[in-house]
């Protein structure tokens, strides 16, 4: 191993993905690459691990090459872990999540395998960025974010991150104006439910729904998408509100 830093690399979208394969070009030049991702797509996993079944990784590179790549049976998170306690024989630098292909902004941060994956980075103390860019087709265009990339992982590769913050980096269509650091709109899906019947009889729903933005902020990560500026959110895995203890410590506890 050599003394560049150590990347780890992962995904929600598989290995084959062609965001991740543009997210390991610009790993690249800054560091050493291990690639532990997904061995097919895991979109929407959110931060689920697998506990009810056997994991499996299979070695796609030889680990001496300059870039290594494993893929694995598990989700996002299952990667990481794998990649930290198994593959990998120190601490990486940093992780880097992504490119998924669609939005990880706003409540969908929640829902995200991308962002799972980022911040169980974070919870093992790696400094861990989720990258995402609005266009959802497999064909997306991904050079013209690569500058930006590269601007943002110098800057956590040279600042660092505090302990329990990942970053939330999501890019609009072409043409991006810039970078803005914003907060995390509030906005939410408003589900609904196709009931079918399948050819057996059988009754069966398939999840539709509408995104909806209820956030009329300009400081918002929606807006700043909107308008055509790529996302930094400072994100963190403590979901304690803490604005609430005091007041409900005044409840009463007592049978």
């Amino acid at each position: 191993m050599s003394d560049k830093p150590l990347i780890l690399v992962t995904n929600d979208d598989g290995i084959t993905a062609p965001g991740i394969r543009a997210l390991i070009e610009v790993m690249n030049e800054f560091g050493d690459v291990y690639v532990v991702a997904p061995n097919s797509p895991q979109s929407g996993m959110g931060h689920a691990i697998t506990l009810d079944s056997t994991l499996h990784i299979e070695a796609l590179t030889k680990k001496d090459e300059a870039q290594v790549e494993y893929s694995c049976s598990g989700t996002p998170a299952d990667c990481v872990k794998l990649a930290v306690n198994e593959i990998l024989d120190r601490k990486p630098d940093l992780c880097v999540s992504g490119i998924n292909h669609g939005s990880n902004s706003a409540i969908n941060v929640l829902y995200s395998g991308t962002m799972s994956a980022a911040i169980e980075a974070g919870i093992e103390g790696i400094p861990s960025i989720g990258f995402s860019s609005v266009d959802h087709s497999w064909n997306a265009d991904f050079e013209p974010l690569k500058k930006h990339i590269r601007t943002i992982t110098r800057n956590v590769l040279e600042n660092g991150l505090p302990d329990g913050v990942v970053l939330n980096v999501n890019f609009p269509k072409e043409p991006i104006k810039g970078i803005k650091v914003c907060r995390q709109a509030k906005a939410n899906w408003i589900e609904e439910f196709d009931k079918r019947t399948s050819p057996q009889g059988k009754e069966y729903y398939w999840l539709t729904g509408e995104f909806v933005n209820l956030d009329k902020g300009q400081d918002t990560d929606l807006y700043a998408l909107e308008n055509n500026y790529a996302t930094i959110v400072p994100v963190q895995f403590d979901l304690t509100a803490h604005h609430f203890i005091q007041k409900l410590n005044t409840w009463n506890f007592e049978d």
